[in-house]
């Protein structure tokens, strides 16, 4: 079978260093969005949990990006500006992260949630907590190690788990030893972001064998990057034409689309759909719907 992670562009090199300037750089070139589209969803779902203090673990996280959007009064256009800054251009990487800290911690939501990070790029992870973004980190490799004792315990606390792009680079595997973690009358809500060309299947059966409902927005999917080459495009065409899903209007056009995701307990479906909770994130020429995924 390929590989289908060799098939995308690497980012190999901006992923884990010192700090951020470089990820944004190049991710903003291609017009890198899905941590636009992850925090309208995720804000949506944390006042849907109506938890006091929610604890959220975000996955593949990278620098703490779609944790500065959960817990600041941030967009992404405003984190592109702020790492495009002259000022901040020629900073070392220790100044920047005092420049960070003192930037988040005055854009800080009220009712901020404690958010958990996990990305086996240490160095992102370890800037993502220096600067407060993430409240504690870990880059454990899920896919060939059980958690830590420490990721584990995290775990058991956490109200909801997010990922945005990140299914395909982590599998159905890691995400077992995370609810693993879990108790049976405590589950987390799931909230997902996955590109169309990945089958988010095996993950819905996953999450359904730990007590959770899988549902999919259908007819809403939305931008996560352009694509860096004719490899991808063409990568992602034969990926679609796979599961034989039409591109047109979407991948047709040049850029990566992901659909939206939530698994939670029955008893949480069955009050309000995933319909019902993103209610006006589908774009106007698309009527959302719910799918619930077998299993």
């Amino acid at each position: 079978m390929t590989d289908r992670k060799l098939e995308k562009a690497d980012f190999n090199d901006i992923y884990d260093r010192p700090d951020p300037r470089a990820y944004f750089d190049r991710l903003g070139s291609l017009d890198y969005t899905v941590p636009h589209h992850g925090q309208r969803v995720f804000l949506k779902v944390l006042d849907a949990l109506d938890v006091d203090s929610p604890t959220v673990v975000d996955l593949c996280c990278s620098y703490g990006v779609n944790a500065a959007l959960m817990k600041c009064e941030l967009t992404l256009d405003h984190l592109y500006d702020h790492y495009a800054d002259d000022q901040v251009a020629h900073l070392a990487p220790e100044e920047l992260a005092d420049e960070d800290r003192s930037f988040y911690r005055s854009h800080r939501r009220q009712a901020a949630p404690r958010v958990i990070g996990l990305d086996t790029a240490s160095s992102a992870v370890e800037y993502a907590v220096h600067v407060g973004l993430l409240d504690a980190g870990a880059s454990d490799n899920l896919e060939q190690n059980d958690p830590s004792p420490e990721l584990a315990q995290i775990v058991g606390e956490a109200d909801l788990i997010t990922v945005t792009g990140g299914i395909g680079y982590i599998t159905d595997r890691s995400i077992d030893r995370l609810l693993d973690c879990t108790s049976p009358d405590r589950r987390p809500w799931f909230a997902a972001l996955c590109l169309r060309t990945v089958d988010f299947t095996p993950v819905a059966d996953t999450l359904a064998r730990h007590g959770l409902v899988t549902e999919q927005l259908d007819n809403a999917t939305f931008p996560q990057r352009r694509f860096a080459d004719d490899l991808e495009r063409e990568f992602a065409l034969r990926s679609l034409a796979e599961q034989g899903l039409d591109p047109t209007g979407k991948e047709a056009d040049g850029e990566y689309h992901v659909n939206v995701f939530l698994s939670r307990p029955s008893e949480d479906v069955a009050v309000a759909s995933i319909d019902a909770l993103l209610e006006h994130l589908a774009p106007p020429d698309g009527a959302s719907a719910t799918n619930h995924l077998p299993g």
